[in-house]
């Protein structure tokens, strides 16, 4: 891979992980938020909320990193199965797997001689490696670490789910129900603008999906507690 390339992929890399940070944040937000306010449509007691509020963010952020955990790492097993195939094929049909090769270089739109050309350079350089991102989109120094995205997602949650645990809490009966719909309204519209920018799509349908999902969360919430 060249310099370039690479440095292409550990950008594609950190944006995929920032991504995944924003939108377990934005789960954050919206799953705590409709707890709370669940809560508060059923009581104005301060440590009640609180109590909620935090068991809400340790189940959420643990759920989150769990799940996550497991996710990666089955993709991770499924990466490292697939590379193991491929070094099998290549021991019992190197010739084959050399025009298979070539024939994907001649999808992408290079002619028959230079195909072959690059695929016998790649191929004698590292062939596994040549066949693994050619084919699979994998590289096999350099599988996805289920640790990692595990405590993002667990602390992109918790992060999260913070705002509204705090404004449901700080502020006095009369106002928090109001003041914690206006913070995560707010909070939504950032994430949903962050999320749509880091993923290069258009940002006002992001941010208006992202508002009336969260909205409608924290409407129902609130009705059940209130009127349970």
């Amino acid at each position: 891979m060249s310099q370039n390339e690479n440095g292409t992929e550990r950008i594609n890399q950190k944006l995929n992980v920032l991504r995944a940070g924003v939108l377990g944040a934005n789960d954050g937000i919206m799953s705590t938020a409709g707890l709370v306010l669940g809560v508060a449509g059923a009581t104005t007691d301060t440590r009640t909320l609180l109590i909620s509020g935090l068991a809400g963010i340790i189940a959420g952020a643990f759920s989150m990193g769990g799940g996550e955990y497991v996710s990666v790492s089955t993709q991770k097993d499924t990466e490292k199965a697939v590379v193991q195939a491929e070094k099998l094929r290549l021991h019992d049909d190197y010739e084959g797997e050399r025009n298979e090769l070539a024939s994907i270089y001649r999808g992408n739109g290079l002619s028959e001689e230079l195909s072959i050309k690059v695929a016998d350079e790649l191929m004698k350089k590292d062939a596994i490696r040549a066949h693994a991102q050619a084919e699979l989109g994998v590289n096999p120094d350099d599988f996805i670490n289920p640790w990692h995205a595990a405590f993002s997602s667990m602390l992109s949650f918790a992060i999260g789910a913070i705002l509204p645990v705090l404004a449901i809490v700080l502020m006095p009966p009369a106002t928090r129900v109001l003041f914690t719909g206006v913070s995560v309204f707010l909070a939504l519209i950032a994430t949903g603008y962050i999320s749509a920018a880091l993923g290069g799509a258009p940002k006002l349908p992001a941010i208006i999906r992202n508002v009336v999902v969260g909205l409608l969360i924290m409407a129902l919430t609130y009705t059940v507690g209130h009127f349970i």
